[in-house]
C-alpha cells in the first residue's frame, strides 16, 4: 500500500571508516569525489541508500563499488545528522566503521570516485562533508573498543607473532605497553593457538607464530568471559 506524506522527508545516506594497519601506522581508506559537491575532495566512501536495502547492505554495496573492498568487518558507529551538514539538502547519514588487514584487499576506485587511496591517520587530507568529525568518532570508538573486544585481530594477518600484536596494540592505543605484562595477559587468555611456525625472511632470530582461536572465545564469552587489555 502507498501512502503521501505531508511533511518533507530527509535523505539517508551511509558513510564508512575503513581502518588497516601498515608500516607502524594507523591507516584510513579514502575516495577522491568525482562529483559535485566537492569534487576533488577527498571523503568517506559512502553513498545514498536505495529504498529496498539495508543500512549495512547499503554501507557495504558503496565499499565494493568505490573502492573494490569487501568481505570486512564492519560495525554501525553513530548516526550523525546536523541541519547544514550536506550543502544538497537535508541529508542524515549512518555511519560505521571497518577493519581489514591490507594485504587481502586491492583498492580500487569506480563509479563516483576518482581515486581511492589508504592514508596514515595522523596525515589526512582536507575532507568533505563533515568527515572530520565521523573521523573522530570512528577513531575513539576504536580505541575504546579494542580493549574489552578481540576485534584487533581483523587488522593482523591470520598469522603473527607477539611483536606484532603488541605493535598493533600500541598503535591503536597509542602508548607504549609493557611487553612483559601484555604477553602475560593476552598468554593467560588462552585465545592464542601456537603454532609451529616462524618467521621467515627476518634478520634477527625467528620469532614463534600464532593465530586467534575465534572458535574458543565465542565460547568462553558464553560462559561469562571479559577479554580486557
Amino acid at each position: 500500500m502507498s501512502y503521501t506524506y505531508e511533511y518533507p522527508r530527509p535523505a539517508l545516506t551511509v558513510d564508512c571508516v575503513v581502518f588497516g594497519v601498515a608500516e607502524r601506522t594507523l591507516k584510513i581508506l579514502l575516495i577522491e569525489r568525482d562529483v559535485e559537491p566537492f569534487a576533488g575532495r577527498w571523503a568517506l566512501p559512502g553513498g545514498f541508500v536505495h529504498m529496498g536495502e539495508d543500512l549495512e547492505s547499503a554501507a557495504r554495496r558503496e565499499l565494493v563499488e568505490e573502492t573494490g573492498v569487501d568481505k570486512l568487518y564492519l560495525e554501525q558507529l553513530y548516526t550523525f545528522g546536523d541541519v547544514d551538514r550536506d550543502p544538497r539538502g537535508r541529508v542524515v547519514t549512518v555511519a560505521y566503521y571497518a577493519l581489514v588487514r591490507l594485504a587481502d584487499h586491492r583498492v580500487q576506485a569506480a563509479t563516483d570516485a576518482r581515486d581511492a587511496a589508504w592514508f596514515a591517520f595522523d596525515d589526512l587530507p582536507p575532507l568533505a562533508f563533515d568527515h572530520p568529525r565521523i573521523v573522530e568518532v570512528a577513531r575513539e570508538r576504536l580505541r575504546n573498543k579494542v580493549r574489552y573486544e578481540p576485534i584487533g585481530f581483523e587488522l593482523l594477518p591470520k598469522k603473527f607473532t607477539l611483536t606484532e600484536l603488541q605493535t598493533l596494540y600500541e598503535i591503536v592505543l597509542e602508548r607504549p605497553l609493557d611487553k612483559r605484562n601484555f604477553r602475560k595477559k593476552i598468554l593467560g587468555m588462552e585465545l592464542l593457538v601456537e603454532l609451529d611456525e616462524f618467521e621467515e625472511g627476518v634478520a634477527h632470530r625467528a620469532a614463534r607464530l600464532y593465530r586467534f582461536d575465534e572458535r574458543r572465545y565465542r565460547r568462553l564469552v558464553k560462559r561469562g568471559f571479559n577479554f580486557e587489555i
